[in-house]
This record gives C-alpha cells, sequence and structure tokens, in this order.
C-alpha cells in the first residue's frame, strides 16, 4: 500500500524487547546529507509493512517541502497505554540509539506524545528527539535551546506551538481546497475522523478560520450537529488519551457510532486517526467532495481510484500533514525563530500554494492530486541525486 511505483528502502532494521517480548521496527527510506527523519509510533498491532509504508511517505514529505533530509520511521507493536509501555520505549530508543545519535531524527506519532520522547532522549542522555541533526549545528547548544524555545512556544488557546503546528497544517490544506473551490469558509463544513493531536488541532484551526466543523470522531464513536460542533469545548473535554468526556457534550449532539464520520454530509473529510481507513469496503459511504489526509496512509491505493473515479480528489498525506515535520526542520534551520507568527504565516503560504497546484492540475485535468504530488518529488529527487553525501550546514 502507500506511494507506488517507490524504490526499496535503504534498511530495515527489527527489535525484539527483552522484558516483555514486544516488536519495534526502524525503516530507514533514504538518506540525504547522512539524515534522515520520521517519528516513532506505538500502537498494538504496528507492522514492519506498516512501518515502510510510513517510512516511504516520509521521504516523500521531505522531497515534496524540499527538505535537506531523508526519511525514515520508528515503529513499536505495543500498546501505549499498557503501564509498560513507557520502559518499551526506552528500551527501543536505547537499542536504536546508533541511528539516533548519527542519523535518525524522530519525534512524536501515533501514541507517543512528544514529551515523552524527549524524556526518554534525556534519560539516555540524548538531549531532545531531535540530537542526530542538533549534534551537528555550529553551536549545538544554541540550536538545541532555539529547538525547545519553538517547540514550547505559547500561543492563543493555552497550547504549544510544536503541540498544534502540525493541525495547523492539516486545517491550511483544507482552506486550500477551499480556496480551489472559490467559496467562503462560512459556507463550508468538515468531518473528522481523530482528534488527538493532529485533528485536534486541525478542527481547532479551521473552527478559528470560520469553517463549521460538524463531526468529530474518537475510539468512543462520532459526535455530530450539522449546525457545528464547538470545537474548544470539546477539546477541552478531551483526556490524555485524546477521547472526549460525553458527560460534558451537549444533548443535542447527536451520539453516533465510530464509522458514521465517514458518512458525514460535509464538504471535506479529514481522516486524522489511524493508518488505511478509507478502503475499498468503505469508499461508497464517503459523501464529501474532498479528502485530506491527516493520518499517514490514511487511503489505500485502491480506495483512492475509487475516489477519483466518483469525482473525490484526495490530498495526499505527504503534502496535507507535512507541515510538522517541515516545520521542525525550518525551526532546526533557523528558517523560522521562536514568533509563532512567523511560522504560521510560512507554512500557511507553503500548504496552500502546494495545495493550489494540486487542485488546479485535478479541476482542468482530472490528475490525481497523489500523481501531481508525486511530480514534485520526483523533480526534487533528480536535483538531489548528487548531494546525498554533502554535509548539512546547520547555524
Amino acid at each position: 500500500m502507500g506511494l507506488q511505483h517507490a524504490a526499496e528502502p535503504l534498511l530495515r532494521l527489527t527489535w525484539t524487547d527483552p522484558v516483555t517480548g514486544a516488536h519495534g521496527y526502524l525503516v530507514v527510506h533514504t538518506l540525504v546529507s547522512g539524515l534522515a527523519t520520521g517519528g516513532t509510533r506505538m500502537r498494538a498491532g504496528c507492522t514492519l509493512s506498516e512501518v515502510e509504508d510510513l517510512a516511504r511517505g516520509m521521504a516523500a514529505k521531505t522531497a515534496t517541502f524540499d527538505l535537506p533530509v531523508g526519511g525514515a520511521k520508528g515503529g513499536i507493536d505495543f500498546d501505549p497505554k499498557d503501564p509498560r509501555a513507557r520502559g518499551v520505549l526506552s528500551r527501543f530508543c536505547q537499542a536504536m540509539r546508533p541511528w539516533l545519535d548519527d542519523h535518525w531524527v524522530t519525534a512524536e506519532d501515533l501514541g507517543v506524545p512528544q514529551h515523552l520522547i524527549d524524556e526518554v532522549f534525556t534519560e539516555l542522555g540524548l538531549g531532545q528527539s531531535y540530537h542526530a541533526a542538533i549534534q551537528r549545528s555550529a553551536d549545538p547548544e544554541r540550536t538545541l535551546r532555539r529547538v525547545h524555545a519553538g517547540l514550547s512556544a505559547p500561543v492563543p488557546g493555552g497550547l504549544l506551538l510544536g503541540d498544534v503546528i502540525g493541525g495547523y497544517g492539516v486545517a491550511q490544506a483544507c482552506l486550500g481546497v477551499v480556496s480551489a473551490w472559490g467559496r467562503d469558509n462560512a459556507e463550508t463544513t468538515v468531518a473528522i475522523q481523530g482528534i488527538g493531536t493532529m485533528g485536534g488541532g486541525a478542527a481547532w484551526y479551521l473552527h478559528e478560520a470560520g469553517v463549521r466543523v460538524v463531526a468529530v470522531a474518537d475510539v468512543a464513536g462520532t459526535l455530530y450537529d450539522p449546525d457545528g460542533l464547538d470545537v474548544p469545548a470539546l477539546l477541552d473535554a478531551r483526556d490524555r488519551y485524546g477521547e472526549i468526556d460525553r458527560s460534558r457534550v451537549p444533548e443535542r449532539v447527536q451520539r453516533l457510532p465510530r464509522s458514521a464520520v465517514i458518512a458525514t454530509e460535509a464538504d471535506v473529510l479529514v481522516p486524522a486517526a489511524v493508518s488505511y481507513a478509507l478502503t475499498p469496503d468503505n469508499t461508497y459511504d464517503v459523501k464529501a467532495s474532498a479528502v485530506v489526509e491527516a493520518a499517514n496512509a490514511a487511503t489505500t491505493p485502491e480506495a483512492e481510484a475509487m475516489l477519483a473515479a466518483r469525482g473525490i480528489p484526495v490530498v495526499p498525506d505527504f503534502v496535507a500533514n507535512a507541515g510538522a515535520a517541515a516545520w521542525a526542520w525550518w525551526l532546526i534551520l533557523g528558517h523560522v525563530g521562536t514568533d509563532p507568527t512567523d511560522s504560521f504565516v510560512k507554512l500557511r503560504s507553503e500548504m496552500q500554494s502546494k495545495v493550489a497546484l494540486l487542485l488546479a492540475a485535478w479541476h482542468s485535468d482530472r490528475v490525481s492530486p497523489r500523481q501531481t504530488a508525486m511530480e514534485f518529488v520526483t523533480v526534487r529527487n533528480t536535483t538531489q541525486s548528487s548531494s546525498t553525501d554533502q554535509a548539512l550546514t546547520i547555524p
């Protein structure tokens, strides 16, 4: 599944936890300047093929946003709610230390919040999960301070920039679609599957932009209100696992099955929870006019083709949800500082301009957004091929 016609990954590693027997995986798809970037996820049932697909997607993200690094991904087959999960993550990072020391820049992902992986890195003496890049900079301490300051910069809503920037990027991808349609934000409705870091951030910024978020889904089900949900209140009612306390949800809001979010009457559907959420089995339930992938590999290739045949474009994950990865590298490289406004302006401009190109090709010639986006990747990889061994300069 995932990106078609992609090359074999550079490296696949499988690890077995000596304490629990859990399996963990590292896939490095490409190295550029000796570095690859990609988060570490933890979920029961995580597989090597899943991590490989995600690493391939990360390589596409870095190419799409012209980042001077390759793509990788880590994954652990373990329940993040299990009290032993933190120990499993720590031992996984210890086992992967040769790569984390010099080549692999990781970050949060499904089941692994950024603060947790940073705690583990601190205990291992690596400082922060961007260690492999930071230690290459001219002044590692100064770069580390810039990274910490950027991640912890406060933004409206009492949140931190590092926690919301990915969702902000997804929201800008959605707004890029709305702009391509020539519609007003207030006339547009969105349904979001998943209300964690990515889905919750997207919901917040779409609500702030005046878009009506009519449905959100967590593990307990779908909440639906055709007049628009009170997104700030719902986000405030989440527990640490991203589940909404139903006792704090107004009675007028409909409680529907979790799968109902896919079939919501909305202009844009944002799958922001799990990979392979849209399959041939449920694609005909989709009533939206466009899909924006906030989750990695949210749509199988077969489902995407079926949606395209119905006139429903899919903005692929390696564009729509690449905001967090792109911003992290802009921060590391000093392209943005600690003022959130600079980061928001840059990401809004980059994301909306890319989505405009994707939708222009779709509207004019019915070229799928993925195909157009892959042309970005091909062009960048062609121009980058001679520089994979060059040193990366970090101020």
